[in-house]
């Protein structure tokens, strides 16, 4: 199931680029994640809600709560510099740049998580790249 997931969750970030510029092109690209990120909220809580989830918040333990929290930042830093990427750039150029972050969670996944790095892995993830980097510094006509 987790790989229907992650297309689907490759899909859904697809359609949230394209709807973030659209967003963009009158707002500041901060205030427009701001607006973005009340919705993720509201969704997100929604859904704990209605998974039951709620209950276990008490259960999280000190160290847990720390990698959350600072994830948090990290996802609102990041996805802040992609909106003010998508606010300069094209959203088919953008993205593609945006997602090397794969290269960088192979690494750091290997580094702190000791996950194995393989040769498919590696082949993989330098595909990826240099197919992002073709798309997003291909000329336009």
């Amino acid at each position: 199931m987790w790989v229907l997931y992650a297309l689907l969750a490759a899909f859904s970030a697809a359609v949230v680029t394209v709807l973030s510029k659209a967003g963009i092109r009158k707002v500041d690209s901060n205030l427009a994640f701001a607006i973005q990120a009340v919705m993720i909220l509201v969704v997100t809580w929604i859904a704990v809600a209605v998974n039951g989830s709620l209950p276990e918040i008490a259960s999280i333990d000190k160290k847990t709560w720390i990698y959350l929290l600072i994830a948090g930042v990290v996802t609102a830093v990041s996805s802040m510099l992609t909106f003010r990427a998508l606010k300069d750039g094209d959203a088919s150029q953008v993205n593609p740049l945006e997602r090397v972050s794969l290269v960088f969670a192979i690494v750091l996944a290997a580094i702190f998580l000791k996950e194995k790095i393989t040769w498919q892995v590696v082949t993989g993830g330098a595909l990826m790249t240099a197919g992002a980097l073709v798309i997003a510094f291909a000329k336009r006509a």
